[in-house]
């Protein structure tokens, strides 16, 4: 072993020999238990940032644990890119607009970009030792994905479960697309209560609004039924300002009398209670906005005016006009596309529908029947459900991503399906199955010229994965064991995921779900607009990817975890400490017979047992925090500080019960170790234990199995009292500047407990050892030394 451990070294070659070696390779015709992960594929739209090397390293843990206890891990790895994120990272990289060219040329850009892209950023996962087998990997915008994407399309309108309407939905005018609830943030944001003067039969009423610029487009006003204040003006009709026509007004519970002046108006759309009223009492429809966020002709003077340079107009005419009474500034929380943060509007068009809402008690009962970790997160999980309002809207207006598998008569309106056999298909070049419409034999057919939105895909990951393999293996691999994955996409990738196994196949899709939390720094969550970002490229390059795991190793599930160095200097300090307690010990360890063994050396190897026990429970709940905490506390102080120093004069004098527990304790410590730091405790591993072990690699060999013989309660206690002791006399050479190996004369323990005594006479050696005491004698009187009933003097 080299004199200094070096990460920049031993990474990229440890990373080379796992997959030279297949070392986490899936194997189809192994006889051990199938553990199947539906692992996330990250999406392209950048490079991997800190909270991907966070929560990637937490199921890691799991797996590598999983793997070394027997299991045939089945944990492939994906990317997800299709659809926005993709597009705009190619449009940033490229200088491009997809809007500018034909769709078939900026996809073949996409195409070619990923391909030189996708490698650079799969190689991040496996630089932070994500033991992913990366012969199993798909792209969510591949033949094969799309394949699967598209059938699920096919089989839920064969079942009745998508539908296509020319009705209100949520539209995002930057992205220029229809967006799904899920895909819909709340932020606050500062706005102006404008009141507005409207006239009835020449006389005054104010409405207070927030969106002036929809004047074009009201066609009701509203008050609440209890609200006395307004009973006369019931059947009344309101004239709107700037604008040379009236509308009716009506009663509606729905109006809250405490807000503005209690009167409001509705336009459509300006939000869902608009689109609720609207619907509820018949109203028309006049849209004042278009689907590229300028206005339409239907306001007027206004017409091709970006929304906020309408309102800011409106409200100045209003103003010159003697119209607009007052103004109020208010921060409200508005509906904004998670996407790239600009406000939804409700435009109407048509779009297509998976058809959701009248199953909500049942994705309740759904959601329960799920192994929750931690357990907590399920709320999010029903409380998104409950909170449902629309059915799920699938379709996309952009360029790169899964096309809909359908054409359209131009005639007579009716859906042709692509045929299954010939998926995956691309409607825009590919000829529909029939030459003339089914229904009417019209010759004009259309494509659809949508995209499905990428959640629609993702939520098939599980039969991406699995179908990567023969029928009979997909069989073994579905229902999977495991999701794992961050918090914030709850309601978009597990939630869908769920719906969809459940219309396609009446299962859940796997068994448990580890929920991950978010990577902050002071207090915040990071992001590229607040400046706080670390990159994990850059904690690499100065430190090692096991000093990055080993922080990410802190958290708990579903915990947030905030980055500080000094937690991941804490984890190099751990790696060298390793390293070099491990080259300490290579000067004594050799395979040997298990000897008669010495009682500090059953003391060490009963704690260890009692660690094993503990640590293997903890890994089997997820608790790999847990885990963590326990094996480093025993390996710095129980091994490092104190087994380490009382064995060492032993140890040279070549005692074979302190060289087989050295062994022993050491491979151990390492396997315990292994998942959190998978490059050191390899590199350790195949240095020194290797030739022995047999393994090919220490992340393929077994997990240590408690040995409860060797937990012995009364041998733990002798062996700490021997801890306080050398300890306490450890204590008084650093007091008086004496160096740790100068030798003591006499060392008098005082103790009126004769089973205290007892108990240390069975360890006098090791105490005489380990701090160089020529003699110790026992006096009688006694004192607390750490809990112990004895006082000591050293002579």
């Amino acid at each position: 072993m080299q004199k200094k451990y070096k990460p920049k070294e031993v990474e990229p070659r440890i990373i080379k020999f796992w997959e030279e070696q297949k070392i986490f390779a899936f194997d189809k015709n192994s006889k051990k238990p199938i553990f199947s992960v539906d692992t996330p594929p990250p999406t392209i739209s950048g490079e991997m940032h800190i909270g991907h090397a966070c929560s990637y390293s937490q199921q890691d843990f799991i797996i590598r644990f999983k793997r070394m206890n027997g299991f045939n891990v089945f944990y492939p790895f994906g990317t997800d890119n299709n659809g926005l994120p993709t597009e705009r990272l190619v449009e940033k990289k490229k200088k491009i607009r997809a809007r500018d060219m034909e769709r078939n040329q900026f996809i073949k850009i996409c195409n070619e970009f990923l391909k030189i892209e996708r490698p650079k950023f799969i190689q991040d996962w496996k630089n932070i030792g994500v033991s992913c087998d990366f012969s199993l990997e798909y792209s969510t915008i591949d033949e094969h994905s799309r394949k699967i994407s598209q059938w699920s399309f096919i089989d839920l309108f064969k079942k009745e479960r998508v539908y296509r309407k020319d009705a209100p939905s949520m539209w995002c005018p930057e992205c220029k697309t229809g967006v799904a609830q899920v895909e819909v943030q709340d932020k606050e944001m500062d706005s102006t209560f404008n009141d507005i003067i409207f006239k009835v039969d020449d006389n005054d009423i104010i409405i207070s609004t927030t969106r002036p610029e929809l004047l074009s487009a009201c066609v009701c006003i509203f008050y609440n039924p209890e609200d006395e204040r307004f009973k006369h003006l019931k059947g009344k009709m309101a004239k709107v300002p700037l604008f040379d026509f009236k509308v009716p007004i009506m009663e509606d519970e729905r109006a809250d009398p405490e807000k503005g002046t209690g009167l409001v108006m509705c336009c459509t759309f300006g939000d869902q209670t608009d689109m609720e009223w609207q619907k509820a009492h018949n109203l028309p429809i006049k849209m004042a906005l278009n689907p590229e966020g300028t206005m339409t002709d239907i306001s007027g003077k206004y017409v091709g005016m970006r929304i906020k340079v309408a309102r800011k107009t409106i409200i100045e005419d209003l103003r010159e006009a003697g119209l607009l009474l007052s103004q109020k500034p208010i921060k409200h929380a508005v509906n904004v596309h998670e996407r790239c943060g600009t406000e939804i509007e409700f435009i109407k068009s048509k779009q297509w529908f998976v058809k959701y809402l009248d199953l909500k008690d049942d994705m309740l009962k759904w959601g329960e029947e799920l192994n929750w970790y931690p357990e907590y997160m399920k709320h999010r999980y029903s409380n998104w459900v409950k909170g449902l309002q629309w059915d799920w809207l699938i379709s996309n207006q952009r360029y790169f991503g899964v096309a809909f598998p359908v054409w359209y008569c131009s005639d007579c309106g009716e859906v042709i399906l692509a045929d299954e056999k010939d998926l995956p298909v691309e409607p825009l070049k590919d000829k529909p199955p029939f030459d003339k419409c089914p229904k009417c034999k019209s010759n004009k057919i259309e494509p659809e010229k949508d995209v499905l939105n990428t959640w629609f895909t993702s939520s098939m990951t599980p039969q991406i994965a699995a179908k990567l393999m023969d029928e009979e293996t997909q069989k073994k691999l579905f229902p999977m064991d495991l999701r794992p994955q961050a918090h914030d996409i709850i309601t978009f990738w597990l939630f869908n995921t769920v719906v969809k196994s459940r219309l396609h196949f009446q299962k859940n899709p796997w068994k448990d779900t580890i929920i991950s939390g978010f990577v902050t720094l002071k207090g915040e969550k990071m992001s590229k607009s607040k400046g706080n970002v670390i990159k994990p490229q850059d904690v690499l390059k100065n430190h090692s990817a096991d000093a990055l795991r080993f922080w990410s190793a802190s958290a708990k599930l579903g915990s947030d975890l905030p980055y500080n160095e000094k937690d991941v200097v804490t984890g190099q300090k751990t790696v060298t400490k390793l390293w070099n307690a491990s080259k300490f010990v290579g000067q004594f360890i050799s395979d040997i017979e298990k000897p008669k063994l010495e009682i500090i050396d059953i003391w060490l190897l009963s704690k260890l047992n009692s660690l094993i026990e503990k640590n293997t429970s903890s890994f089997n709940n997820y608790e790999y925090a847990d885990a963590k905490r326990e094996i480093e506390n025993f390996f710095w102080h129980t091994f490092c500080d104190n087994y380490l120093e009382m064995v060492k004069h032993r140890a040279y004098d070549d005692d074979n019960s302190a060289k087989y527990t050295l062994y022993q304790a050491l491979i151990r410590i390492l396997k315990l170790f292994a998942p959190i730091m998978p490059f050191v405790t390899e590199e350790i591993y195949q240095n020194m234990f290797k030739e022995n072990e047999k393994d090919k690699s220490i992340h393929i060999s077994s997990w240590p199995v408690v040995e409860k013989d060797l937990i012995d309660d009364e041998i733990e206690s002798t062996g700490d009292l021997a801890v306080a002791i050398i300890s306490a006399v450890r204590q008084y050479k650093s007091t008086n500047s004496l160096a740790l190996n100068s030798e003591v004369n006499k060392l008098v323990i005082e103790s009126n407990d004769e089973e205290t005594k007892q108990k240390i006479g069975l360890v006098l050696d090791d105490i005489k050892g380990t701090m160089n005491i020529k003699e110790i004698e026992f006096g009688t009187g006694e004192i607390d030394v750490e809990g112990y009933k004895i006082k000591i003097k050293i002579i």
